[in-house]
């Protein structure tokens, strides 16, 4: 069942049923028929389409932010900034688009002429999650509306309003009946959409769990499939870095959306000369950051997206403190109701815990104390996620030494690799397959044609 349930109360507001397994058929049905019209549509007209994309994510800033706060707890004033973002998205491949999908001319041995051309490739299917439901859309519809793809978007279970007012932009934007479609589907109706001969690729973003099942299901097909799943970032943190600095990263870069982010900071790696001062200064920041109800403006810290999600946080926190782990702050669930926890810091996580092994998504941040900078790059690649990381230091050169090193698709140097619409977003390891953002989120669903001329 598809449900808004607000995690400030744990009150179910509203309900709204899957789709029947005849509607998820009509729906790819339809979906292949409008293709074959929107793929030739003029480039520019589909760019008009995503620039009005961008000016009705921004017109009604205020209810779609409104709507993440009731149906996932993001503070009101992080939902304004989450859909500014989504709206500078589909406005860059509007402006940039066009460029990035100009014929490539190659060289060629002998005579006549050679191009690359990127064409649509037919029907996609997107699985998207609930922390960033606004975001994660547009970085998967923008840049495949533009090639001529057309969209079936299955939204996360617990946004299904927030679901339908996106599926509400596209429409007043121009895109044609079919283009854009909101489906309510199940499991077993998904599965049966990536193994139909219409669809031509899926696009899931979530757990390493779900990223396993989708990419079996795509690959038993032979349907391309872009996978943008868990992190474990690690931050390291040197001797010699800017303590100011790196601590204002270490807790925004923790606790913004209540540490439901999968590129955030999951592991603050510290040398020890600067640990002390580190833990102190760290902790001290981080007690600022007080739960709150997430419709006021000054709101940092929101409950979790719900009382589920807040469990498996506390199952992984209780298993390290049963296991000889020390909590700095937080770690105890709060009365009252609501999926509210606490910005919690845990130290002397060790690997026979699960939160050294496992995605914490929420608002708890492991710090580690390492004798040297090989010690830290070590710690870091221990991992099975590779999605983002970042190093901190005065010296230039050594940070370059340590980010080449770390085995991540995404690294900063004294600054965390915040999302962009011109940037590739993306990992390694267990951490997903493919990239998303600019010209790279226009290859994954493309046809590189080849068109040789005599």
């Amino acid at each position: 069942m598809y449900a808004t349930t607000n995690p400030v109360t744990g009150q179910v507001v509203r309900t709204f049923p899957p789709m029947t397994d005849e509607m998820a058929q009509d729906a790819l049905e339809q979906s292949a028929t409008a293709y074959r019209a929107w793929a030739t549509w003029d480039l520019e007209k589909r760019a008009d389409v995503l620039r009005q994309m961008a000016a009705l994510h921004r017109r009604q800033s205020e209810e779609l932010a409104a709507l993440s706060t009731l149906e996932m707890g993001k503070p009101i004033s992080q939902g304004r900034t989450e859909i500014e973002l989504a709206a500078s998205i589909y406005e860059y491949y509007a402006d940039r688009g066009p460029e990035l999908l100009a014929d490539e001319e190659l060289e060629v041995a002998g005579s006549g002429r050679a191009v690359v051309r990127t064409a649509p490739l037919g029907p996609l299917l997107g699985i998207m999650p609930w922390n960033f439901p606004y975001y994660q859309v547009a970085r998967f519809v923008a840049p495949n509306l533009l090639l001529g793809n057309t969209i079936l978007l299955k939204h996360a279970e617990n946004c299904p309003q927030i679901s339908l007012a996106i599926a509400a932009v596209a429409d007043r934007a121009g895109t044609p009946a079919g283009v854009y479609q909101n489906v309510f589907a199940t499991h077993s109706q998904i599965a049966k959409m990536i193994a139909h001969p219409l669809l031509q690729g899926v696009s899931l973003t979530g757990s390493e769990r779900a990223g396993r099942a989708v990419g079996a299901l795509a690959g038993q097909h032979l349907k391309k499939c872009v996978l943008e799943l868990g992190g474990s970032d690690p931050l390291i943190i040197l001797a010699d870095a800017n303590l100011e600095d790196a601590i204002a990263a270490a807790v925004n870069g923790r606790y913004w959306n209540a540490g439901q982010v999968c590129s955030s900071v999951k592991r603050t790696i510290v040398a020890d000369p600067v640990w002390d001062e580190f833990l102190r200064r760290f902790v001290d920041e981080v007690a600022t950051w007080e739960p709150g109800d997430p419709v006021d403006d000054s709101t940092r810290l929101g409950p979790m997206s719900s009382l589920r999600a807040r469990r498996d946080v506390v199952e992984v926190v209780e298993d390290a403190v049963a296991r000889g782990a020390t909590v700095h702050l937080g770690g105890t669930v709060p009365d009252g109701q609501g999926a509210y926890y606490p910005a919690t810091v845990l130290s002397g996580v060790t690997a026979d815990m699960r939160a050294y092994h496992e995605e914490i998504f929420g608002p708890v941040a492991v710090l580690y104390r390492v004798a040297s900078a090989d010690d830290a790059v070590e710690l870091a690649n221990s991992s099975s996620y590779g999605l983002g990381g970042a190093v901190f230091s005065k010296d230039a050169a050594t940070a370059a030494q340590l980010a080449d090193r770390l085995e991540v698709g995404m690294v900063g140097l004294n600054m965390l690799v915040r999302s962009s619409p011109e940037l590739p977003f993306g990992g390694v390891k267990n951490s997903g397959i493919g990239r998303e953002l600019g010209r790279f989120g226009l290859d994954e669903f493309a046809n590189k044609k080849l068109v040789r001329i005599a």
